[in-house]
């Protein structure tokens, strides 16, 4: 079978340079393309070199209509306005894109779900294995207990993370929502501050911490009368997302054009 020609979008980043290397070493796949922000002082350099495998022949450039005109797959993480503008793209090219990016919107979703009618779309809050496996359980336990139990999610990243909730923390709470049966919209306290008056019985509420150089972490808990029940991920290598990527990717390439996630690509749905 041929290589899988991929195209790293915000290719300067620590992610996407870790998805360079990645993608380099896989026997399957070859870096076709990568792209960046316009104004990024990486624009011009040869990704191999700024992710530290030596010269690839491939230089940065802030043109997605020329990175993705002969690839088989774009592997995203990068913010919400260039994740749109590529699914769009992936549409017109009838390829693969696989999305990490998080802090999308409704409006953003949705057009990335009508993108999907003509691409494969991978998309998730988390590529990690563990993570949707944590998700898949969250959904259960939330099935089992009834609504005594109050729902919390409480996440923690790096100093540097933009959006919050995370995407992951959204995951998990739309997982819960659904083994509740209630949609998560309807249902969600994403803050609290001053006299708030006593807690919602139903709501699923959202913490958010920052400091440091955190990678992720996310504690979903269950507090009941008398007893509480938590179930937690931490991450502790970022380069555990990249390898998800790469492996939805891989999975996509015989696939028909849909809006899937990484349960379908790890076999949970």
């Amino acid at each position: 079978m041929a290589e899988l020609k991929v195209v790293i979008a915000g290719a300067g980043g620590r992610m996407g340079r870790t998805l360079t290397a990645l993608v380099h070493a896989a026997p399957e796949m070859v870096v076709a393309g990568a792209l960046e922000r316009a104004g990024s002082d990486a624009i011009g350099r040869d990704a191999g070199e700024l992710a530290g495998v030596g010269r690839i022949g491939v230089a940065l450039t802030q043109d997605p209509l020329g990175a993705v005109l002969h690839a088989d797959a774009i592997i995203d993480f990068s913010a919400p306005a260039s994740t749109v503008e590529l699914a769009a793209l992936a549409a017109q090219a009838r390829i693969i894109h696989v999305i990490g990016t998080t802090g999308l919107s409704p409006d953003d979703i949705a057009k990335i779900h009508a993108a999907a009618r003509h691409a494969v779309i991978i998309r998730s809050g988390n590529m990690s294995l563990g993570v949707n496996l944590l998700a898949g359980l969250v959904r259960k336990v939330s099935a089992s207990l009834g609504p005594e139990f109050d729902i919390e999610i409480v996440e923690t990243h790096h100093r540097m993370k933009v959006d919050a909730p995370s995407g992951t923390a959204l995951m998990l709470g739309e997982a819960a929502a659904q083994g509740r049966g209630i949609d998560l919209a309807q249902h969600s306290q994403r803050g609290r501050d001053g006299i708030t008056g006593p807690r919602k019985v139903g709501d699923i509420g959202f913490a958010s911490l920052r400091g440091g150089t955190v990678v992720g972490e996310h504690t979903v808990v269950f507090a009941g009368p008398s007893e509480r029940i938590e179930l937690t991920h931490r991450a502790e290598d970022r380069a555990l997302f990249a390898h998800g990527a790469i492996r939805a990717c891989l999975w996509g390439r015989d696939k028909k054009p849909g809006h899937y996630s990484m349960a379908n690509v790890l076999g949970y749905d």
